[in-house]
């Protein structure tokens, strides 16, 4: 009773201690004297850190998260300003054993006792039993099946059946003698080796976040003997990336000049604040990967001591095979009207755009809030048309309502209420937006920036993809924005808050939308329009390309037209659908292109034009694919695609005139076959008519009535004169293809010499 009364203590007084501990806080990804001064967000999940300050004395301490360490080693960067001297880094080293697979299993959410147990074979442990203790390395672990346990007294006619589960058999080796003892019977596993356990601790530290995460010291040493230095400190670790988000203004006729503007949501989630940092946002598509740097790898190599000994290396000069860079052209100057540029860092590539507006305090704009409205109607071609506003109008009218307030969201007030600058700079490929002033983004925050305040060129339409805007609406368009991205910066894809007459009509969200490139956004679905389709196949087309030597080259089309039909409802001012017409394949292309098409990936953007006053419009699209193909001179389709070719008028006189006696003696090949294939269809008819009256006679001859003797006389008759007809159309067809024979070898002979081809 003492013995368990004890034991109760201990485990209260332990359960009590692990209560009483206090929760630590999160561990910094870097830390050091140094103050940071510079942050780099990219969109793949990485940061670029930079730090300077002064240090006395030669060695500079950065303490480091271990799961930041591998990715600061790729990239860790020290600069002494005044002298640029060399530096040598040293740092604490992971024990080997840190990721061995014994210990993989310990993951969070995962893995068993028998897992373990089995990852730890050839580990001497001691397994206190139901049944005594067991000492041994472990050999193996294995699920075992529903069987009997050799311990227990099989159940007889007094005894029930034990339930049988499912269990693991250990099995443990001492000296030579395999011992075997079933998991559910251990109560408990002592590690026999010190070592190994103090390693599960250290892994199970890392899953519960106070390993792995906890900092390692990196020491950098430096080479110059001096009392202090002037040192820039740079690395890249992991890092959230930056999510932008997008304000399109309409213009208020539809077309015309739009306000576009951005902000970008950084998070800091560093474990430090940021405090009055230069930033910069990185747009692209960088790669970035893990790779431990961290951990000792040994490589197994040849040892070479004998032969080495016996050979003697030549000395070669050295040369260069390189040029000398050229020097950087000189930024361009900056647009008329723009504020004067910044002076460019020792760190950016000379930003070549400075926006047009007011200096950012720090961190997001203040937002203006604006009181609740009633909703407006919106004007003509803007979801109502043009009667339904009218009698909305009168309907107000009548009732003495107050008319509508002035939008509080102007183009001018969102215009003035965003103060963003920034300048565009650029690194192999990829775009940076500068921020203009310093930022403070405390620890464990996210705070909004503006990076884009300006007009671009603009219009709302209206977009028709196959499938529709969604269920409900398989035959209704979009309504889009369209706008040419005329800022230096590239636009990241993220949410586009879309603003028409004062106030929020719809959102959307865009692929990267490159600089000096247009974008079209879908924001609302418009019910007032239906789009129809209708898609027929068209006859297989042959064109002439050209002959040579007597091979006559040819295309092939294989072609299907589709007509696109807009049918609006009570839209008469006129308006634009944009289609998206899928291409039927990479080789296909349209036959007669309509006007203001534009080529996508994998589609075509066909504008199908509602004119005023009407209120349905059609377009016809004609696919085909070209394939090269050859044909010989006689085949049956060369005579049209000769008369194809002299009907264009792209043919030079000399080429004509080589051209045309080949198309006369084509021609009279051509009526020959026709003859021969008529006398071919004659002799063919005797042939059956001959074949038919033989018959007709076998079956005759058993009869020999006089009316029998007459119908064999009368068939005889006509079978030797279907006979006399067949001779002679035969003697025909032979003296035809005589003939045939001769004009074909005249036809080669001007083959051999005439190359043409079609223009």
């Amino acid at each position: 009773m003492r013995a368990r009364l004890a034991a109760s203590i201990v485990f209260a007084t332990l359960s009590l201690a692990g209560c009483a501990r206090e929760p630590r806080a999160a561990f910094p990804t870097t830390s050091s004297g140094l103050s940071l001064d510079r942050v780099v967000l990219y969109r793949n999940g990485i940061g670029y850190f930079e730090r300077r300050g002064k240090l006395d004395g030669n060695v500079l301490g950065i303490k480091v998260r271990k799961d930041q360490i591998n990715d600061m080693l790729k990239s860790l960067t020290i600069v002494e300003r005044t002298t640029g001297r060399a530096l040598s880094v040293s740092m604490p080293l992971d024990p080997q054993s840190w990721a061995t697979a014994a210990l993989s299993t310990l993951q969070p959410g995962s893995g068993s006792l028998a897992g373990v147990l089995d990852s730890l074979r050839g580990v001497n442990v001691r397994l206190a039993t139901t049944q005594g203790e067991v000492v041994g390395r472990v050999v193996m672990v294995e699920e075992s099946n529903e069987e009997p346990d050799p311990g227990v007294e099989r159940p007889g006619a007094h005894h029930p059946p034990a339930p049988l589960g499912r269990d693991h058999k250990i099995t443990l080796i001492q000296d030579q003698v395999l011992k075997i003892v079933r998991l559910s019977k251990v109560r408990n596993v002592t590690l026999e080796d010190g070592d190994l356990a103090m390693q599960l601790h250290r892994r199970l530290d890392a899953t519960a976040g106070e390993g792995m995460f906890q900092q390692v010291e990196v020491s950098i040493r430096l080479t110059e003997d001096v009392s202090s230095h002037d040192l820039v400190v740079s690395y890249v670790v992991e890092a959230p990336m930056w999510k932008p988000s997008y304000r399109v203004v309409l213009p208020e006729k539809g077309k015309g000049e739009a306000l576009l503007q951005a902000w970008a949501v950084v998070d800091n989630v560093s474990g430090e604040d940021w405090n009055g940092v230069s930033m910069s946002l990185t747009a692209g598509e960088p790669l970035a990967f893990r790779y431990d740097l961290h951990t000792p790898r040994r490589v197994e190599r040849e040892d070479v001591s004998g032969r080495v000994h016996s050979r003697r290396a030549s000395v070669a000069m050295g040369e260069s095979s390189f040029d000398a860079a050229p020097e950087a052209p000189p930024p361009a100057p900056p647009p008329p009207g723009a504020a004067p540029p910044m002076a460019a860092s020792a760190y950016d590539d000379g930003g070549v755009y400075d926006q047009r507006a007011e200096s950012m305090a720090s961190g997001a704009p203040a937002m203006r809030s604006r009181p609740r409205s009633k909703p407006m109607a919106k004007k003509a071609g803007r979801g109502f048309g043009a009667g339904e506003t009218e009698r909305l109008a009168e309907a107000e009218g009548a009732s003495g309502a107050a008319p509508a307030p002035e939008p509080s969201f102007t183009f001018e007030n969102l215009r003035q209420s965003t103060a963003a600058r920034t300048k565009a700079a650029s690194a192999s490929g990829l775009t940076r937006f500068e921020l203009s002033n310093r930022v403070t983004v405390p620890d464990g925050t996210s705070t909004m920036v503006a990076i884009i305040n300006d007009a671009v060129q603009g219009e709302e339409t209206f977009l028709f993809k196959p499938g529709g805007a969604g269920q409900g609406y398989e035959v209704n368009p979009y309504r889009v924005v369209r706008f040419k991205n005329s800022t230096p910066f590239v636009l990241e894809p993220g949410p586009i808050a879309i603003f028409s007459g004062g106030s929020f009509v719809g959102e959307g969200i865009s692929e990267t939308v490159g600089a000096a490139t247009s974008v079209t956004v879908p924001f609302a679905v418009e019910p007032g329009i239906m789009v129809n389709r209708e898609s027929s196949s068209i006859p297989e087309e042959m064109k002439l390309v050209k002959i040579v030597r007597g091979v006559l080259h040819v295309e092939r089309f294989s072609r299907l037209k589709t007509t696109w039909k807009v049918t609006a409802q009570t839209m008469k001012d006129g308006f634009t659908v944009l289609v998206r017409h899928p291409r039927l394949g990479a080789g296909y292309q349209l036959k007669d292109r309509p006007e203001g098409t534009e080529d996508l990936p994998d589609a075509f953007l066909v504008p199908v034009k509602v004119a005023q006053g009407s209120l349905s419009a059609s377009v016809e699209l004609v696919e085909q694919q070209p394939t090269r193909t050859t044909i010989h001179i006689l085949d049956s389709s060369v005579p049209t695609l000769f008369e194809r070719m002299l009907a264009t008028g792209t043919l030079a006189a000399d080429e004509r005139a080589k051209l045309q006696p080949v198309v006369d003696l084509r021609r009279e090949i051509g009526k020959v076959d026709t003859e021969i294939s008529g006398y071919r269809r004659q002799q063919s008819e005797l042939d059956q008519r001959g074949d038919k009256t033989r018959q007709n006679l076998l079956a005759l001859e058993k009869d020999k009535s006089p009316e029998a003797a007459a119908m064999r006389k009368d068939l005889q008759a006509r079978l030797d004169d279907w006979t006399k007809e067949g001779d002679r159309l035969g003697r025909e067809i032979v003296r035809l293809d005589g003939k045939r024979t001769q004009l074909v070898v005249k036809l080669d002979d001007l083959l051999q010499s005439l190359t043409i081809a079609d223009r």
